[in-house]
């Protein structure tokens, strides 16, 4: 059971392998910036099991050419939890700072005696994407896996921040964005639905939030398509506020508990 929380965390934080399709075009940044630095807690029911920490990070690297943000996001276990599980994970992406393109993706996974650390790199003008897992026992790294691009391919982390630089303020309640997705191996049309919009508290204040709601494709981890409301503040910065998901094993939830570095006035409410 403990695993599937813990899986269950790393899905709600938004650290997995998704990879989502969005046509090709600029993405100004108005809603990020370098040094944006956010905090979180992970709970399950009434207990606190875990934190995160995201950070777009102050230097420029060059990929393909291209200059990229660094996005570093880590998510570890603390508390009982992490004394039986111990997990500490770390998803890095390199992404075009002009089409927020991913260019390369790598994970560092540590969740008790399960270890995995890949490397996933986006090849767009081929239409390509190649994963490369480590072989442990050998030190090296397996032959890559290759797979087609449908069409142009974001990491889990630039399709968040593409999606921050659209304008949520021509949603309407029941509206829906469809977003080609891909998790491993197989490719999903991943639906997510304006639900509403409200004032939510966090730990770090209380916002003003359009509260978004997946369409959870078939699986073993969440109850039902309807098992995730995700809250985003309803301003400028459009950074993730809470996460309440349904489990076969109950209940888990995600919330924002500090931040800095943001580019624009976040949307507080005033007690």
């Amino acid at each position: 059971m403990v695993k599937k929380i813990l899986i269950a965390v790393t899905v709600v934080i938004g650290c997995s392998s998704f990879v989502w399709h969005w046509a090709v075009q600029p993405a100004v940044s108005k809603s990020f910036q370098k040094g944006e630095y956010l905090e979180f807690k992970a709970s399950y029911g009434f207990f606190t099991v875990g934190k995160g920490t995201w950070k777009i990070q102050q230097n420029s690297i060059e990929i393909h050419d291209r200059p990229n943000y660094q996005v570093d996001v880590h998510g570890w276990t603390s508390g009982f939890v992490g004394f039986v599980v111990p997990v500490k994970d770390h998803w890095k992406s390199y992404i075009d700072t002009t089409t927020l393109l991913t260019h390369l993706a790598l994970r560092n996974l540590k969740e008790g005696n399960y270890k995995k650390i890949d490397i996933t790199e986006f090849f767009h003008e081929d239409s390509l994407i190649k994963v490369k897992d480590l072989d442990f026992a050998t030190g090296s790294f397996k032959a890559a896996e290759e797979y087609s691009m449908e069409a142009a391919t974001y990491g889990m982390i630039s399709g968040y921040l593409y999606l921050r630089t659209l304008d949520f303020s021509q949603l309407q309640v029941g509206d829906t964005i469809t977003i080609k997705s891909f998790l491993d191996d197989t490719f999903y049309d991943l639906q997510i639905i304006l639900h509403r919009r409200e004032v939510v508290e966090t730990k770090a204040g209380t916002f003003k939030s359009v509260v978004f709601r997946p369409v959870m494709p078939e699986n073993t981890v969440f109850d039902g398509e309807d098992s995730i409301l995700a809250w985003i503040s309803d301003d400028g910065n459009k950074i993730p506020l809470k996460v309440e998901a349904e489990m076969f094993v109950g209940h888990a939830g995600i919330e924002l508990t500090s931040f800095s570095g943001l580019r624009n006035k976040p949307a507080l409410v005033d007690d």
